[in-house]
């Protein structure tokens, strides 16, 4: 060792002192487009501002336009791009020159801890931290500004009537959709997204600072702050170390790495995160994903070992047994005081909707879409979601049971099938006090038939005569009342050989009846005993004034968008008092016909994506106001236009009824038509 310190000798020792004052307000500032003996300390600095959260400084800095390198003309053009023509106080460049550069920091490092800067004086050496290390480079958003410029220029030179028409065009179609909950994953990642970043970047406020040069008083007094005040050993307490925690900073511990676990979709579930939740939870989440499986399935994708005995009482808590399989529960899929993704239907009709659904395949391995949605009332979509989740189309059957159906767990288990028995009924007399229906409504298709009895012709006969006896004076009397009171004619309408597809509101019973009840257009339904009249003309007078209302506020819809409008009323009427039976597209179109309005033939492009609802247009023809001429002459220009320009209507217009005012022009375009790209068509053709 005494070797080795000959060979090594130290020449001199230097006292280190650590400088606190300008520990969290030092800034190092590097130029790297610059040489180092091409300094700015000379240069006018006409600005300086910075966002300390950010560490983010910009310096404006005097052009010297003097100068024999500096090129007059392009600098009064640049400037011509940015400002423009026009003086005004926010101009960039206020001589018509480009007399200034900006210069914008961005971070060398973010970790600064190791980089102080140091001053040595005396056979002293004053070490203050650094708070940030940053480098200068030239800014060019004038660029970006001269862009925009010349995009405005170009907008405003293009001109005709398309601005005209947007400064017209008001009223606009609004489409309402419905977020879908943000997960935890989803959220991390909109945070950690460019465009947050630079939303959270803008929220800090600039602090305007003032520039003193380097040769500048105010420099020199700062500069005194490099140095330690105290000389006092004590009071440098980070710089006196023991040799044991001196050598730990030169060599710390190893520290465990820790492993980010990669963030997976929402709808991926892993097997080994799952088996370190509770037996409940795995049972839950299995469920939730699976919608429904059988027990063993369930035990097979537990852990080995799992009692399942508890995996029995677990599912029970999360799903309800249906055809021996295990489907989970309405609540748990659509919590409480959420809604629908695609309808935003509240979690609690969600619930019953799809009850409704699972109670039906507790009766029978098919249902009917179009069945179920005239029961229950819901959009299209979240019907179909039902369905999806436990069922499959088959041709002509309908929605299919998924799985076949578990017999064997029903005889191992007769207690858990007794108890799911009963627990149906319950939901059973829940849903028939909602909706309005008996099981016997539902009773399947294929249930035996009692055997048939033969009966000879003479006793057919006296059968028959014995029935009319005992109906006779019945029959008489509600003869006798329906003479005396008002006859109510009911139509009948026929089975339509049209395209028209019926709605999904509409009921598919093959008996003809609407919830288990005859409805007034069922082939079978009996015109001549006094049952339906009534109801029917109920539902002929509703329908007649949702098509009033609906028209009267809207003016002009293509089919589907009334459909839309449509479905969406019988989705907001109370559960059970909807009177509206089977509804097709037929007795829409002549409900609309009926109520004042006609069908306007617009000549559609050949090429149209546009569907057969889609280019079925109904106006509104008659009000009974003075806008009914104009109105009808529009669609007359529709008529024979798929398109219009606003000149050609007004031309048109003043042809007709001389000089019509602008207000009354505006007015019958937005109540009629939407604009496009400086063109007008009828509300709902515009293709996208």
């Amino acid at each position: 060792m005494a070797s080795g310190d000959d060979d090594d000798p130290i020449i001199e020792e230097i006292d280190v002192y650590l400088a606190k004052s300008l520990a969290d307000k030092l800034y190092l500032f590097q130029y790297p487009v610059r040489p180092s003996t091409m300094t700015y300390d000379d240069v006018n600095h006409l600005s300086a501002k910075i966002k300390p959260k950010q560490q983010r400084v910009e310096l404006e800095m005097a052009i010297d336009t003097m100068s024999p390198n500096y090129c007059r003309s392009k600098g009064e053009q640049i400037a011509l791009n940015v400002d423009g023509t026009t003086y005004d106080e926010t101009n960039t460049y206020s001589v018509k020159m480009m007399d200034k550069q900006t210069f914008s920091s961005i971070q060398a490092t973010t970790n600064t801890s190791r980089y102080a800067a140091a001053v040595f004086r005396k056979g002293e050496l004053h070490v203050t931290p650094l708070t940030g290390i940053l480098q200068m480079r030239p800014s060019f958003s004038y660029l970006d500004k001269a862009d925009t410029k010349t995009r405005e220029r170009e907008a405003a030179n293009e001109g005709g009537d398309s601005s005209q028409d947007e400064a017209e065009d008001d009223a606009k179609a609004i489409t309402v959709r419905f977020a879908r909950p943000e997960s935890e994953q989803a959220r991390q990642r909109r945070i950690q997204s460019y465009e947050f970043l630079q939303k959270k970047q803008a929220e800090e406020p600039w602090v305007h600072l003032h520039y003193h040069g380097v040769k500048d008083g105010r420099s020199e007094h700062e500069r005194q702050y490099l140095f330690c005040q105290s000389v006092d050993a004590s009071e440098n307490s980070e710089l006196v170390k023991t040799s044991k925690e001196y050598l730990a900073m030169l060599m710390p511990p190893l520290a465990e790495e820790k492993v980010v676990k990669p963030v997976g979709p929402s709808n991926v579930l892993s097997m080994a995160q799952l088996r370190t939740l509770p037996l409940g939870e795995q049972v839950k989440t299995l469920m939730k994903n699976v919608k429904v499986m059988p027990f063993a399935n369930l035990m097979g994708l537990l852990a080995s070992g799992t009692d399942s005995t508890a995996a029995l009482r677990c599912i029970q808590q999360v799903a309800l047994l249906v055809q021996g399989n295990w489907v989970v529960k309405s609540d748990v899929l659509y919590p409480k005081n959420t809604c629908s993704p695609h309808s935003g239907v509240p979690a609690e009709v969600l619930c019953r909707g799809r009850d409704f659904v699972m109670w039906r395949f507790t009766l029978e391995r098919s249902v009917m879409r179009k069945e179920i949605a005239s029961i229950i009332k819901l959009p299209p979509e979240d019907v179909k979601e039902f369905l999806e989740h436990v069922a499959a189309p088959r041709v002509n059957r309908g929605w299919e049971f998924l799985l076949p159906t578990d017999v064997d767990f029903i005889k191992k288990h007769p207690d858990v099938a007794h108890r799911q028995h009963m627990l149906w009924l319950g939901i059973q007399s829940k849903l028939e006090k909602v909706f309005n229906f008996s099981k016997e409504d539902f009773m399947p298709k294929n249930s035996p038939q009692p055997e048939s009895v033969h009966i000879s012709g003479e006793q057919r006969l006296k059968m028959a005569q014995e029935h009319a006896h005992d109906s006779r004076s019945s029959l008489q009397k509600d003869l006798d009342t329906r003479r005396a009171g008002s006859s109510i004619r009911v139509k009948q309408e026929p089975v339509s050989d049209r395209e028209d597809e019926p709605m999904d509101t509409s009921s598919s019973i093959p008996n003809g009846s609407v919830n288990g009840y005859p409805s007034a257009i069922s082939p079978g339904f009996d015109h001549t005993n006094g049952n339906g009249g009534s109801p029917a003309n109920t539902v002929s007078q509703e329908l007649q004034e949702f098509v009033t209302k609906t028209f009267r506020k809207h003016f002009v819809l293509t089919l589907n968008e009334f459909k839309r409008l449509f479905g969406l009323h019988l989705a907001s009427m109370p559960v059970g008092q909807s009177v509206f039976p089977s509804i097709s597209d037929h007795m829409l179109q002549d409900a609309i016909l009926l109520c004042q309005c006609k069908q306007i033939m617009v000549p559609f492009p050949a090429q149209s994506t546009a569907a057969p609802d889609e280019q079925k247009v109904f106006g509104l023809w008659e009000t009974g106001d003075e806008f009914d001429k104009q109105r009808r002459l529009l669609y007359d220009l529709f008529n024979k236009n798929y398109r219009v320009r606003r000149p050609m209507i007004q031309a048109k217009l003043a042809q007709e009824f001389g000089d019509v005012p602008k207000a009354d022009v505006d007015r019958l375009l937005n109540e009629c038509c939407s604009s496009h790209a400086g063109m007008w068509y009828l509300k709902g053709t515009i293709q996208s």
